[in-house]
């Protein structure tokens, strides 16, 4: 049987991305595979710490050498079948704990003798979830489209077959109660619409993206 993770970097355990993540693994276990949602909010974890153990000659593993909390979970990731990854977009970029996994999930695969080269331990495929306030129109306006294409390319080159994968869902709800906040710039109204007609349309992709992950 398959196992497929997904990873949120959201520091809400039950919010949009979340719940978009939870709908990806949802696919994946109708089609037959072991699920498990990891919050890294739950963690105490650093960024890379630049010890370059990981391209140190006869040591290397492909693998971060750096031992904290999420040393287990990079373990546990790459030696599963399929990892998707989440995260909300704040200041127009991924999160930081996103940005800390990423530098210790990516780098040590990373050959410096050959970008071309993989020093990954197995191979899986990797998808990205962008969950984000501005509406679609706004996010392509802003340039999100090809900011957000490095992550799932790179993770295509390292760990999969190449064809990156990503979902953007957009005009996502902040605030259960927009009253209590100063958020006078938004429509309450239309963000409960959004949030009743395309959000569920959302995790219905998440739902077919987790499925097709069981079939690679």
């Amino acid at each position: 049987m398959k196992k497929i993770y997904a990873i949120n970097c959201s520091p809400r355990k039950n919010w949009n991305t979340a719940k978009v993540l939870e709908s990806a693994l949802k696919g994946a276990a109708d089609a037959g595979a072991e699920t498990k949602l990891i919050h890294l909010v739950d963690l105490k974890f650093s960024g890379c710490t630049s010890c370059f153990a990981c391209k140190r000659k006869g040591a290397s593993t492909g693998m971060c050498a750096f031992n904290d909390a999420l040393t287990a979970v990079l373990e546990e990731v790459c030696g599963g079948d399929g990892l998707i990854i989440g995260t909300p977009v704040y200041f127009g970029g991924e999160t930081g704990m996103c940005r800390n996994l990423i530098e210790r999930l990516f780098f040590p695969a990373l050959s410096y003798d050959d970008f071309s080269i993989s020093m990954a331990k197995k191979r899986f495929p990797i998808a990205f979830v962008y969950t984000m306030n501005v509406p679609e129109e706004m996010s392509k306006n802003m340039g999100y489209t090809e900011r957000f294409r490095l992550l799932p390319e790179t993770a295509a080159r390292l760990f999969g077959d190449g064809k990156p994968e990503s979902l953007f869902v957009c005009d996502t709800v902040q605030f259960s109660d927009y009253s209590k906040f100063h958020a006078g710039r938004f429509d309450a109204e239309h963000k409960a619409k959004v949030r009743e007609t395309q959000f569920p349309q959302d995790c219905d992709k998440a739902y077919r993206l987790g499925a097709s992950f069981v079939n690679k």
